[in-house]
C-alpha cells in the first residue's frame, strides 16, 4: 500500500529526529536564517526505502512533504517571524539514476535524475513569479493562481459568476537563473557531438556563494527533476513538441582545478616522502611521458610548467603572471602531440585544442543569443574554460593570423576582453598555454637557421617563455635506441609505466600549487642577475654599430617564474641558487637553439621577437644612409648597381644589399621609379 501524505510527513519527521546529525544541521541552518538543508539519499533510503522510491518517481510531492515536516518540527524562531520554508537538497542518487544528457527521454519526465556536465552558458539572475493572489471586485473572494507557464495566468472566472478584470493583490517572486549544461568531452565516444540541456535554478542555488560553482567552464554534478516546457509557435499557438528543462534541486562542484582537488592524509604523506627524495626531479621527468623516448629538457620544462610560478598582485591592481607558456616547434612524428595529450591527462585542469578546428571566438569568448532572458549572453571559449589550468594547443601554425591574434591578450594580460553587441566584458583567463607547431615547410631544413623557419607572428612568439625546436635528424646510435624503445613498447601489453603514477603526479602538483608560494632568496637573485648582466654584455665592441640584444626583461621574468616552479616542485618556500641554475639552463638552451645570429655567432633575442637580427638592422641603417648621401651627388633616382658598389666598399655583400633594398621597398621607405633605379619616398 503506497504511503499517503500524512504518513510521508510523519516519516520525514522521524528521519530528522532519529538522525542526530541532520537534526543538528537543521537547527544550525534555521539559526543562521538559511533556507536549505543538505540530505544524502543513501541515509534516507536506509531509514525508509518506500520514501526513497517515491522520491525518485515523484520528487515534487515528496520534497513538499519534507518541507511540511520541517515546518511542523519544533525549531527555534521568534514569535513574530513567519515559519522559514526550508528546502531539502538531495545529493548522490543511486547509480542507475546517473545518466548522460543524450539518453534523457519522455519516460524520465517528472523523475529525479543526476547528471554531470560542463557549464557553457549562464544567464543573469532575475525574479520570477511563482504564484499570485487575485480579488474578485464583485464578491471580494480571493483567488490564488499558481504561475507555472511562461505566460502570466489570471483567473478565468470567480465562484460568483464574474469573468475577467480581477484585481491583483499580491505576487510571490523567487530569484531564478538559466544555465546551459553540456556533456563533458571525456565521456563521449568517437564522433559524438556533446548534447546540451537547460537547467533552471532558483532560491539559494543562485545565491552569491553558489554563483562561483556555476561559472562557465565549471564541471558540476546536478540533481533535479526533468520537466517539459511548451514551445510557443510564431503564430502564437502551442507546438505539439516540447522542450526539456531540468528543475535543479542540488548542485555539487566536481573536482576540477588544482584548488579543488581534495588530498587525503595518506596522499599528503606520500607527497611529502616524494618531495624529500633527492632524485625527485629525475623521477618526475621520467614519469611525465614514459612512452616518448628522450627529450629530457623538454619534459623538465613541461613539469615546471605544471607547477608554475607565483602569481603576484601588486599595489593598485597591477598583476604579474606566474604561468609559464611553452612552444614546441618540430618535425612531424617527433612526439609533440603525444606530449601535449599526456600533459592534458596529467594536469589537474586541462583542455586539448587543435589548430584547424579552433577559431578566435572559440579560443577566447563569443556572444550568443540568450534564449532564457531574450538578449545576448556570453559563451566562454577554451582558454577561459581552462582558467587556472593548462590549455594544450596543437597545430598552432595551422591557425589563421586573425585567430592567433586573439590569443595575445590571453597570454600576457591573462584576461579576455569582449566588446560585441551590447556586451562589454572582461573575463579572467589565468591559463597556462602549451602549444605545438610545425616549421614553415612542414620539416626543418638542416642548412637553414631555425628561427627563419618558424612562421608565427613575432608578437605571439615573444609571449612564450620557452621555445623548443624538436628536430628529427638521422643519427645511427640514437636511431637504434629509439627503434628498440618503440619496438619494446609494442611488445609489452601494458605499455610503459612511469615510476610515479599519473594520479599521484596530479595530486603532487595540486598540493604544491595550493600550499607553496616560494620567495626569491639573495643567492638566487644574484645568480639570475649575474646571468642577465653577462648575457647583455654591458656595451662591449664598436660603439657605433647596432648591438645585438641577447636577452630582454621578458626573459628575466621567465627566469624568475621557472625558478619559483623549481622550488615549488621540492615543496620549498625559498627559491635557492640551484633552482635559479635549473631555470638558467633551460632558458640558455632555448636561446642557443633559436636565438643564435649566424653572422656574429652571438645570441640575439630580436631574431625571435622581431624577425630581424641586429646585424640586419645595422645593414638597413647603413644602406638608408648611403641612399641619402647618394641623393646629393647622383640625384633623386639612384642606380641600384651604384648602390651595390658603394655598399660593398662598406663591407656589405651584394645579395645582402639586394635583400635590404627589397625589405625597404616592402616597408614603403623607397620605391622604384624605373627598372634598375630606386628613390626615397
Amino acid at each position: 500500500m503506497p504511503l499517503e501524505l500524512p504518513d510521508q510527513i510523519e516519516k520525514f519527521k522521524e528521519f530528522f529526529e532519529v538522525n542526530e546529525n541532520y537534526h543538528n544541521e537543521l537547527l544550525q541552518q534555521v539559526r543562521k536564517g538559511n533556507a536549505w538543508v543538505n540530505l544524502e539519499f543513501a541515509d534516507l533510503a536506509r531509514h525508509s526505502p518506500e520514501l526513497a522510491d517515491l522520491m525518485l518517481d515523484n520528487p515534487d510531492d515528496i520534497l513538499k512533504a519534507c518541507q511540511i515536516a520541517i515546518e511542523k518540527m519544533d525549531l527555534p524562531r521568534s514569535s513574530d517571524e513567519a515559519p522559514l520554508r526550508v528546502e531539502p537538497r538531495m545529493f548522490h542518487l543511486p547509480p542507475e539514476q546517473n545518466m548522460a544528457i543524450r539518453i534523457i527521454r519522455s519516460k524520465h519526465l517528472n523523475r529525479f535524475i543526476e547528471i554531470i556536465g560542463i557549464v557553457r552558458q549562464k544567464s543573469d539572475v532575475r525574479p520570477q513569479m511563482t504564484s499570485a493572489k487575485f480579488e474578485c471586485p464583485s464578491c471580494g473572494n480571493i483567488i490564488p493562481v499558481l504561475q507555472l507557464d511562461q505566460k502570466f495566468q489570471e483567473p478565468t472566472r470567480c465562484g460568483c459568476g464574474r469573468k475577467g478584470k480581477f484585481k491583483l493583490l499580491s505576487k510571490e517572486l523567487v530569484d531564478a537563473q538559466g544555465i546551459t549544461l553540456e556533456e563533458a568531452p571525456e565521456e563521449l565516444e568517437g564522433g559524438e557531438q556533446p548534447k546540451r540541456l537547460k537547467l533552471f535554478l532558483k532560491n539559494d542555488l543562485v545565491a552569491p556563494f553558489n554563483d562561483k560553482r556555476t561559472n562557465p567552464g565549471a564541471k558540476i554534478r546536478v540533481v533535479g527533476s526533468v520537466k517539459e516546457v511548451p514551445i510557443v509557435l510564431q503564430t502564437g499557438g502551442q507546438s505539439t513538441r516540447f522542450d526539456l528543462i531540468l528543475d535543479v534541486n542540488s548542485i555539487e562542484a566536481v573536482q576540477e582545478d588544482f584548488t579543488e582537488i581534495s588530498i587525503s592524509e595518506e596522499d599528503e604523506k606520500a607527497i611529502h616522502e616524494l618531495s624529500q627524495d633527492p632524485d625527485v626531479l629525475e623521477k618526475l621527468v621520467s614519469s611525465i611521458a614514459p612512452s616518448i623516448y628522450g627529450h629530457d629538457s623538454i619534459k623538465q620544462a613541461l613539469l615546471l610548467q605544471m607547477f608554475g610560478g607565483v602569481h603576484k598582485a601588486r599595489d593598485k591592481g597591477v598583476k604579474s603572471r606566474g604561468d609559464i607558456h611553452i612552444l614546441l616547434i618540430g618535425d612531424p612524428g617527433s612526439g609533440k602531440s603525444q606530449m601535449l595529450k599526456r600533459i592534458s591527462n596529467i594536469a589537474p585542469k586541462a583542455r586539448f585544442i587543435s589548430g584547424k578546428g579552433a577559431s578566435g571566438a572559440g579560443l577566447t569568448a563569443s556572444v550568443v543569443k540568450d534564449e532564457f532572458l531574450k538578449g545576448w549572453a556570453l559563451e566562454a571559449g577554451a582558454l577561459v574554460l581552462a582558467n587556472k589550468g593548462i590549455a594544450c594547443i596543437d597545430e598552432l601554425d595551422k591557425m589563421t593570423k586573425e585567430d592567433t591574434s586573439a590569443m595575445h591578450e590571453a597570454l600576457e594580460q591573462q584576461t579576455v576582453t569582449i566588446n560585441k553587441a551590447n556586451i562589454q566584458a572582461t573575463l579572467r583567463c589565468e591559463t597556462t598555454v602549451l602549444a605545438a607547431a610545425n616549421p614553415k615547410f612542414g620539416r626543418f631544413d638542416p642548412y637553414e637557421i631555425i628561427s627563419k623557419q618558424i612562421e608565427l607572428p613575432p608578437t605571439l612568439l615573444n609571449r612564450f617563455d620557452l621555445i623548443f625546436p624538436v628536430r628529427d635528424m638521422p643519427d645511427k646510435t640514437k636511431d637504434e635506441k629509439l627503434a628498440s624503445f618503440i619496438l619494446s613498447l609494442h611488445k609489452e601489453e601494458g605499455g610503459q609505466e612511469g615510476l610515479i603514477k599519473p594520479d599521484l603526479i596530479k595530486k603532487y602538483v595540486a598540493f604544491a600549487r595550493q600550499r607553496c608560494f616560494p620567495k626569491l632568496t639573495e643567492p638566487a637573485m644574484i645568480e639570475i642577475r649575474d646571468y642577465y648582466v653577462k648575457m647583455r654584455g654591458g656595451g662591449e665592441g664598436n660603439e657605433t654599430a647596432i648591438k645585438a640584444i641577447p636577452i630582454s626583461a621578458r626573459q628575466l621574468e621567465a627566469l624568475v617564474r621557472l625558478s619559483e616552479a623549481s622550488a615549488r616542485m621540492r615543496l620549498s618556500e625559498k627559491v635557492t641558487k640551484r633552482d635559479a641554475q635549473v631555470a638558467i639552463e633551460l632558458i640558455h638552451y632555448c636561446l642557443h637553439q633559436i636565438g643564435m645570429d649566424p653572422d656574429t655567432g652571438k645570441i640575439d633575442i630580436d631574431r625571435i621577437t622581431t624577425g630581424i637580427t641586429a646585424s640586419q638592422r645595422s645593414h638597413i641603417s647603413v644602406i638608408k644612409e648611403l641612399i641619402q648621401e647618394m641623393e646629393a651627388t647622383v640625384g633623386k633616382a639612384i642606380p641600384i648597381d651604384d648602390l651595390i658598389r658603394e655598399a660593398s666598399i662598406k663591407g656589405i655583400a651584394e645579395d645582402t644589399t639586394s635583400e635590404v633594398v627589397e625589405k625597404l621597398k616592402r616597408a614603403g621607405d623607397i620605391y622604384s621609379p624605373k627598372h634598375g633605379f630606386v628613390s626615397r619616398l
